[in-house]
């Protein structure tokens, strides 16, 4: 495929970091946006081209112009469900109207408005690619693993969230002929994971056993996730630029593991010797989450290559490397 100008929003994140060296190794041009919240910039490419910005701002609009991208990755969100529920207001502004914010100027661009013929009877002249949720979007489904077909009745705000936003993209699409795919992602794990700002158990148990903390589970521990490796989800998100296809897909393994689990792996693979703590479940916590990920795998062409075995090993590695580092400064 041919060098692209692609737009990466969260691009100094954990997933977004990721994304945009795989899209540079494969030779496009990237440039980044990121207000660093929770982002990183020891996470940036120096080969990208960085631009510190809130995605509710009005900077936005200018550097849309200015770049005048041809595809658009938006993977800047505030993901942490337990914000959602204490603040839901702030929430919504950050993740429905920030969202708005990166779809609207992607949208005023001369080379998105176009017939829709002309679009999409060609691969890729542009795109929207959103990262959405698989994880908080169906709410405790009765059929597991769940398919994009079954009724989203998300339990916390974060979900309705990014379930507003996967219906706004399909309005633009339908009425501006704006190519879309939403990427309802399972529970993603993996290196450069926030310990401390982002909703990820395995990034949170790894650092805190190779510190010698106790991890808290919160509620029984029973409750089940479909845990899926980062750079899995890089696989699917490349895929989902160079496909011509449009709509939502799931990301995930179909494997449901519950938290419990996942305690005792990574705890045999730290060394650590913390014991088995629960605390009080979280409120808009769900049950289950897992999902079918055959509509992915039909169209996209995608499907998980880490088995959790090997992804957790490739995490605690990371996160070993990193308090080493830590080690050593001090």
């Amino acid at each position: 495929m041919k060098s692209m100008k692609i737009l990466v929003t969260g691009g100094a994140g954990f997933i977004g970091s990721h994304l945009v060296d795989r899209l540079i190794k494969e030779g496009h041009r990237v440039v980044v946006v990121d207000n660093l919240s929770t982002g990183k910039k020891e996470n940036l490419n120096p080969r990208a081209k960085f631009y510190k910005a809130d995605i509710c701002g009005s900077k936005i609009s200018q550097i849309f112009k200015k770049e005048k991208p041809q595809i658009v990755f938006h993977y800047a969100a505030q993901i942490d469900v337990r914000k959602s529920v204490e603040d839901p207001i702030e929430d919504a502004k950050i993740n429905i109207l920030g969202s708005l914010n990166i779809i609207q100027s992607f949208c005023h661009l001369s080379s998105v408005i176009s017939h829709k013929s002309s679009v999409i009877g060609h691969k890729s002249l542009v795109k929207f690619i959103f990262a959405s949720t698989g994880g908080a979007i169906y709410g405790d489904a009765d059929i597991v693993p769940t398919p994009e077909s079954y009724p989203e009745y998300p339990l916390s705000p974060y979900g309705i969230e990014k379930l507003i936003v996967d219906k706004y993209l399909n309005y633009y699409y339908k009425t501006f002929n704006l190519p879309y795919i939403s990427l309802r992602l399972g529970n993603i794990y993996g290196p450069r994971q926030n310990s401390k700002g982002e909703a990820g158990v395995i990034a949170i148990f790894s650092d805190k056993m190779l510190a010698g903390g106790q991890p808290i589970i919160n509620g029984s521990g029973n409750q089940t996730r479909d845990f899926v490796y980062v750079d899995d989800v890089v696989e699917a998100s490349t895929l989902a630029f160079k496909k011509n296809k449009v709509g939502v897909f799931n990301i995930g393994t179909a494997k449901e593991t519950d938290v419990n689990t996942i305690f005792k792996k990574l705890k045999e693979l730290t060394g650590s010797n913390c014991k088995i703590v629960h605390g009080s479940a979280m409120p808009g916590e769900q049950k289950r989450s897992c999902l079918d990920y055959k509509k992915a795998a039909k169209e996209l062409g995608w499907q998980p290559k880490y088995s959790l075995e090997k992804g957790l090993k490739e995490t605690t590695n990371w996160f070993t490397r990193q308090n080493l580092k830590k080690f050593r400064r001090v």
